[in-house]
């Protein structure tokens, strides 16, 4: 991707003379971005406009004459001032471009026919354009060992390394993550990881994509094309909530890569390792082609008619036993086809996209809404009371960290133990699973937090606890009379996007509630105000009193918290029915099942935890005869006696402008003039909050459990990318050091896990980041993990740890 200076507001302009042309650029701004901005492109290599500027390659030397005559000056390391007078095209400055690239090329293989990067290589590209054209190096160059794994998914070649600093500036100063450095000095100076501490950050794959050479490749993409042989459609991951703008690149129908688009207003280029490598899940040799029905114990491949029919036949029942749990993964148009299909066709309300381990939805909406920049402005206080950014929401975290770091921003961190965000916080506090309302007061209560703004990230950080404590604490930041927005820090894609389209209780598309009133968006019925969410559709589905449960895309066998509940509402329900791209362990109970077309596969959009609502491009054709998921529900539709219009997702994003308030400007033609997205007008709800919850008081013999996410969990679509999946680790119990010496594991060991009558057997390891009375494991999806004995229905998780299996 062509990597340019982001977009600046021009509040103190300077005049410059560029190549003989006076040109108003803003004061400060370096003069290698003004250059490129007024249309003058000056070569490099070291620079990127996302980093600090360190002047190591030379290769952007022009002539500048700020008053004291001209003279040779590196570019990317120079501000703008008044009256500066610059010349790129001299007869000095070609000379000097030829001899920064002929000592460049001096030891660099040319080996442009079998390098991942030929085609799109800048060091390529600026030896065509201003090279010398003939070298005059006549030994031979030099040789490492290659290529060399520092990464399950990124390759060092040595050879071509020409020494610019990107990868190791962005693994120090953007990532955090320092596990990449220069080795051994002059002529044998290289890039290169430590023995034994490879280069095992979540943000590798950015350096390939960096990287003006080909000296680091990515596993998962060498040797499969050429850049020639690719096309493209810009798009949005949807790994997580952030939304970061991604290039979907295919050759011969099957997606080859993706690459991270700068956009300014969220990721500015950046992608984590799991968003980049998940390219490898859309072309699975593992997924859905077709629909299934059971026959019996088994499910048999049938046609789309008879599994349609099917389905049709169990959504025809009682609405109030009809629930549908799932829609997060879903686009905006699909979401909001099976809101109109459960809600104005078949007449339920029991309706959920998040699986337990969210916030409720009118809260969400009810509350002031911050967008990322907002919350990372400089100089701004920042109140964090979520999940670890770093495995939840990793590029979050990346804005973050630089808020704190690079812009002033005061950061205070609430967490029940470290996080990646701890380091980096003005102030770290720990509060005991259940206590978040007590700690947020407590802080604001100590005036540290200042008298000006605060950007509260709100989400939770940790599934053993109710999602109550975290109302309570946001119910004190709202009634502290501060000025006080919020950023939901929800992991799941769409979420923002599910929600708003309807799939939630007692509401439906635009963030409006059920009334009367709602009759005026002719469908067929409406459900009575209120429905169950995805606790209480598990639960009733548990009692029996679900006979029809329709999963969106979603596996609560291995995403929701309390997996017994789980499992007893899959056996009980009557009629199961799934759509997925995959099978997975819930899908298995399921009586019909509907291949769906996933990612890169259907066009659309979808909503980011900021509310901004950005374009999904379809760039290959599903896999056998899947369909979109909104297709799907029209066809429902029609068997259940509704026939509604629409014939493509353009057609749905604009009936959803016309039915929802908050989409009414966010229409085809809006989209494809603002590529960053467009944030969605607020139409915030009245919430009313509820009494505050009551949490039982610590028990000295008990430790709470802290159950979070990481990045590589054991999720569906990480298990289907050959390359990333061995990053997935079993799950480790993790217990203060003083925790694990009074079990007699001072160097950790095998323990069982005891909850009321539920206990699993894991290992544990003591962790300096966990404070006593604190048990912190990741969730993994599987049976023998913390799912297998959280409590839904419980405020708290108390459990006992016990030494030995």
């Amino acid at each position: 991707m062509a990597e340019k200076p982001p977009p600046i507001e021009v509040t103190d302009p300077v005049t410059i003379t560029l190549d003989g042309t006076p040109v108003q650029v803003q004061r400060g701004d370096l003069l290698i971005d003004a250059a490129e901005r007024a249309g003058t492109y000056i070569p490099r290599f070291c620079y990127h406009s996302r980093m600090n500027p360190v002047g190591m390659c030379r290769m952007c030397l022009v002539e500048v004459d700020a008053g004291r005559g001209p003279s040779l000056q590196p570019s990317c390391m120079l501000e703008c001032s008044p009256d500066m007078v610059v010349v790129t095209d001299s007869d000095l400055v070609k000379k000097v471009q030829e001899g920064v690239l002929e000592y460049l090329l001096l030891n660099h293989p040319l080996d442009c026919p079998v390098c991942d990067k030929g085609g799109e290589c800048p060091l390529q590209d600026h030896t065509m354009a201003y090279g010398p054209g003939e070298s005059r190096w006549l030994e031979e160059k030099r040789h490492y060992a290659k290529p060399v794994a520092i990464s399950e998914t990124v390759y060092l070649d040595r050879e071509r390394c020409i020494l610019c600093d990107r990868c190791t500036r962005f693994a120090k100063e953007v990532a955090g993550d320092p596990l990449i450095h220069f080795m051994d000095r002059g002529a044998a100076t290289q890039v290169n990881t430590f023995p034994d501490d490879p280069f095992a950050s979540y943000f590798s794959g950015n350096t390939v994509q960096i990287c003006p050479v080909g000296a680091l490749t990515a596993k998962p993409y060498r040797f499969k094309a050429r850049p020639w042989d690719l096309s493209e459609v810009e798009s949005t991951c949807t790994g997580c909530s952030v939304g970061c703008r991604i290039a979907v690149q295919s050759s011969r129908n099957e997606v080859l890569r993706y690459m991270g688009v700068d956009s300014p207003p969220v990721n500015w280029g950046w992608v984590c390792d799991k968003g980049r490598f998940s390219f490898e899940a859309v072309g699975g040799n593992r997924r859905l082609t077709e629909p299934q029905v059971r026959k019996g114990d088994v499910l048999v491949a049938a046609r789309w008619s008879d599994a349609l029919d099917a389905a049709a036949a169990a959504l025809r029942g009682d609405p109030s036993r009809i629930a549908v749990l799932g829609g997060a993964r879903l686009t905006n148009e699909a979401a909001f086809a099976w809101a109109r299909l459960t809600k104005g066709v078949i007449g339920t309300d029991n309706v959920d996209a998040q699986l337990g381990d969210g916030l409720p939805a009118e809260l969400l909406l009810s509350l002031p809404a911050a967008t990322i920049d907002q919350t990372c402005e400089p100089g701004g206080t920042i109140l964090y009371l979520g999940p670890d950014p770093k495995e939840e929401l990793p590029v979050l975290f990346l804005r973050l960290k630089h808020a704190v770091l690079e812009d002033r921003a005061r950061l205070f961190e609430l967490a029940p133990a470290d996080t990646g965000l701890t380091r980096y916080a003005t102030r770290s506090l720990r509060y005991v699973p259940g206590a978040a309302a007590a700690a947020v007061a407590g802080l604001l209560a100590g005036g540290e937090l200042g008298d000006g703004p605060i950007r509260v990230v709100l989400g939770r950080a940790s599934v053993a606890e109710s999602a109550a404590t975290i109302v309570d604490a946001a119910m004190v930041l709202v009634g502290s009379g501060r000025e006080v927005t919020f950023l939901p820090a929800l992991r799941r894609a769409n979420v923002a996007g599910a929600i708003d389209m309807g799939l939630s209780p007692a509401l439906l598309p635009g963030r409006q509630k059920l009334s009367a009133g709602n009759a005026s968006l002719g469908w067929p019925k409406l459900p009575a105000e209120g429905g169950l969410d995805a606790t209480g559709i598990l639960q009733a589905a548990a009692d029996g009193h679900i006979d029809t449960l329709v999963l969106l895309g979603a596996d609560p066998l291995a995403d929701f918290p309390d997996r017994a509940l789980a499992e007893r509402a899959l056996t009980t329900a009557r009629t199961v029915i799934s759509l997925d791209t995959f099978g997975n362990d819930s899908n298995r109970h399921a009586d019909v099942v509907l291949a769906a077309a996933g990612f890169a596969e259907v066009s659309g959009t979808t909503t980011n935890l900021e509310g901004r609502v950005t374009a999904l491009e379809a760039k290959v054709t599903p896999p056998g005869t899947a369909r979109a998921d909104w297709s799907i529900a029209n066809e429902i539709a029609e068997r259940l006696g509704t026939e509604f219009p629409e014939l493509s997702p353009a057609d749905l994003t604009a009936e959803i402008a016309r039915v929802a308030p908050s989409h009414a400007a966010v229409t085809s033609a809006a989209l494809d003039a603002a590529p960053d997205g467009i944030v969605v007008g607020a139409m915030p709800l009245t919430y009313e909050a509820p009494e505050p919850t009551h949490v039982p008081a610590v028990d000295s013999y008990s430790l709470r459990l802290v159950a979070g996410r990481s990045l590589y969990g054991t999720g569906t679509v990480l298990a289907h990318c050959p390359s990333s999946a061995p990053l997935a680790k079993p799950s480790v119990l993790r217990l203060a050091p003083a925790e694990a010496a009074r079990l007699g594991l001072p160097d950790g060991g095998r323990v069982r896990v005891v909850s009321n009558d539920r206990s699993f057997v894991c290992d544990a390891a003591p962790d300096p980041g966990v404070p006593e009375g604190i048990a912190a494991m990741y969730l993994d999806g599987s049976a023998s993990g913390p799912t297998a004995i959280i409590d839904a229905a419980a405020a708290v998780t108390e459990v006992r740890v016990e030494a030995g299996s």
